[in-house]
């Protein structure tokens, strides 16, 4: 059953790739412009790509959330998705796997060129894509929780920012700090750590979380 609920997620991202795509562009085109603002400095460019680069994937995550349960609610398939025997848990945990195959595995693909492009070295850019690779399921499943207490809500979308924005901001911290340990001579086992952390405790708490708000919302 959660193989069937992936593949049916993931088919219904294949159909909308305006919104899977849209992510990856506004990454791209953000990591672009500021370079148009901070001056074409080689050093300071590097100093700052991995704090800009955490915090365009976060905002470029954010893009998609209001779609994750809106559309199944309109129609009446989330309400079949929760009957028994299905379990709201796995719906949930399965939503937020959907959401990050589609949205932050691109966003995570795409980060080596714009290392590259902000003059990253090799090392500092390996350690940006391992925080990314560890803090950007945590961010989808917190997208995944503000998306269900969300829902059916007429500014769903502004609640979603002001639900993910401040409790996202230890990965953002975390993720962007491991490559400025690193390229200061800092360990970099503590930052890695403690991402490691904050998604295990999002895997365990939040689907569950996520399973009741949806219940809550379907009343």
């Amino acid at each position: 059953m959660t193989w069937l609920l992936l593949q049916r997620e993931l088919r219904l991202a294949m159909r909308r790739p305006v919104d899977a795509g849209l992510p990856v562009a506004f990454l791209l085109l953000a990591a672009c412009l500021f370079p148009l603002g901070l001056g074409p400095e080689p050093e300071q460019l590097r100093r700052m790509a991995p704090g800009v680069l955490w915090v365009l994937a976060l905002l470029a995550s954010l893009l998609s959330l209001h779609s994750l349960y809106a559309a199944d609610a309109q129609d009446g398939s989330l309400d079949q998705l929760l009957l028994p025997p299905h379990s709201a848990w796995r719906l949930a945990a399965v939503k937020a796997l959907a959401h990050w195959l589609s949205h932050g595995l691109p966003l995570l693909l795409a980060t080596p060129l714009l290392g590259l492009m902000y003059g990253m070295h090799s090392d500092s850019l390996g350690l940006l894509m391992l925080s990314l690779l560890l803090g950007t399921p945590s961010l989808s499943l917190l997208g995944n929780l503000a998306a269900a207490l969300t829902l059916g809500l007429r500014n769903g979308a502004l609640l979603n920012l002001l639900i993910v924005l401040p409790l996202s901001v230890p990965v953002l911290i975390f993720g962007s700090g491991a490559v400025g340990a690193l390229e200061a001579g800092l360990p970099v086992d503590g930052h890695l750590s403690l991402l490691a952390a904050l998604l295990i405790g999002a895997l365990l708490a939040l689907p569950a979380a996520t399973a009741a708000a949806l219940r809550i919302a379907l009343i």
